[in-house]
């Protein structure tokens, strides 16, 4: 996998918002608005909508989208640095209507507010199904990316998908203090933050979202981390085994206290 399509990875697993471009029924003009994001375990990108929303009714006419994750930071942007330094990550494809638990408990716990409406009965959980994306990571960084770029593939990693809540669950009651040294260790570490991510402060307890064969995904308040795995991990017990080494080895490398 290239650098850049590392990047653009990084920062999909790191959005916490994007801008849905749908085609505006019945004029078929573009019409750009604000969605919160997470992902699924392969990296694609889900989002809950009403269906009293515009955007809603422009999907169900004509399932074709985009969403652009504007990886600037907004700190330096408001210091006077050019926000098309920044990077940013244009995916194309065609968003579908998904009813999968697994879904809806990957973004509840990207975006917990979202619990009080999330059982509406005018709400329902999308996914773009990711055919092609654009990267632009400043002047002469500007690469088409194909979806098997972006996207993880889970083959032979059942066992995992299938334990990933309670593994989840179980770091984030039993292991916080871990949790917060992965969040701690890697504020720096993900190619997008390098970039200038521009989530945000974090603001309380870190927990973890989500976990895949490539790492697991940490928030907190409006602080996200990426912690990548130093190896794929298929099954529960590998996942236990790298999630161990990595404090291990954040434990090595702090300062004696």
């Amino acid at each position: 996998m290239s650098d850049i399509a590392a990047e653009g990875r990084a920062l999909m697993r790191e959005a916490l918002k994007g801008s849905l471009a749908t085609l505006d029924s019945p004029t078929g003009a573009p019409y750009a608005s604000l969605v919160t994001l997470a992902t699924d375990a392969q990296g694609a990108p889900i989002f809950l909508i009403s269906t009293l929303a515009r955007h809603t009714r422009n999907l169900l006419d004509d399932p074709r989208a985009s969403i652009l994750i504007d990886g600037t930071n907004t700190e330096d942007v408001a210091e006077g640095a050019d926000p098309l330094q920044g990077i940013r990550l244009t995916l194309s494809g065609r968003a579908e209507k998904v009813g999968e638990e697994a879904v809806r408990r990957r973004f509840l716990a990207r975006q917990p507010q979202a619990e009080f409406y999330a059982d509406f009965p005018d709400f329902s959980f999308w996914r773009l199904k990711l055919e092609s994306a654009h990267f632009i990571g400043g002047f002469g960084r500007i690469v088409d990316l194909a979806a098997d770029e972006l996207l993880l593939s889970l083959e032979g990693a059942d066992a995992l998908t299938e334990a990933e809540a309670d593994i989840v669950a179980h770091m984030n009651e039993d292991h916080a203090d871990a949790v917060a040294l992965y969040a701690e260790a890697f504020a720096e570490g993900s190619p997008s933050r390098s970039q200038g991510s521009g989530q945000g402060p974090s603001k309380g307890v870190w927990r973890m979202t989500g976990l895949d064969p490539e790492g697991c995904d940490l928030v907190a308040g409006a602080g996200v981390r990426r912690v990548p795995f130093a190896r794929q991990v298929l099954t529960p017990q590998s996942a236990r085994e790298e999630l161990v080494r990595l404090v291990n080895e954040v434990r090595r490398k702090m300062p004696p206290s």
